[in-house]
């Protein structure tokens, strides 16, 4: 943390970008929020959860900024003088394990450019899920469940914030119709068999 913020000058307000959870669920308070896009990486359901969305037997999966392509988002501008709170808990949150790199990346915003502080996926942390078949994640999501709640809720609380921000991502729209689809077989098949 303190490394990430060597360059930064005390009592300057700071931008963090948001991709996930921190959307819907940021915990920390900011002075503005901006669509932002993001180049290089897109969201991704990339990272194994053994603990909040999952358990070590039967893990869920999380979303991380794996690379390649771009992602739309939400950057916070938080004030100079709440920058070291905001970013310990930002540090106790998102960089327990190593999964995620700190980075400062320049972000798009309808307002011009932003230098942010974006948590990018660690590719070589031994939770990094690259790519899986479609049933494959869907498996995955319907079955894991960790302490913050079903790996479902993660998914769909995710889509749904992007929804009400006005943020599209149809990679996430797909893989929802999907599981909409996929809860409804479930519903029917086991109509059938009671």
């Amino acid at each position: 943390m303190q490394h990430s913020l060597a360059h930064w000058t005390p009592g300057t307000d700071v931008w963090v970008y948001g991709y996930g959870s921190l959307i819907w669920r940021p915990e920390f308070d900011f002075l503005e929020q901006r669509h932002a896009r993001l180049h290089g990486y897109h969201r991704s359901l990339c990272l194994w959860s053994h603990i909040n969305r999952g358990t070590p037997e039967r893990p869920g999966v999380v979303f991380g900024l794996d690379n390649g392509g771009s992602c739309r988002g939400m950057a916070f501008r938080i004030a100079g003088h709440e920058v070291p709170e905001a970013f310990d808990a930002l540090w106790r949150r998102e960089m327990p394990s190593g999964a995620y790199i700190p980075r400062w990346l320049p972000c798009h915003t309808e307002h011009g450019m932003v230098n942010a502080l974006v948590f990018v996926m660690n590719r070589s942390y031994q939770g990094y899920v690259p790519r899986m078949p479609l049933e494959q994640l869907i498996h995955v999501i319907y079955g894991a469940h960790g302490i913050n709640g079903p790996c479902i809720e993660y998914v769909m609380e995710t889509a749904e914030a992007l929804k009400r921000s006005k943020i599209e991502d149809k990679r996430l729209q797909s893989l929802v119709q999907a599981l909409q689809n996929s809860s409804s077989l479930l519903s029917s098949s086991a109509l059938q068999t009671a």
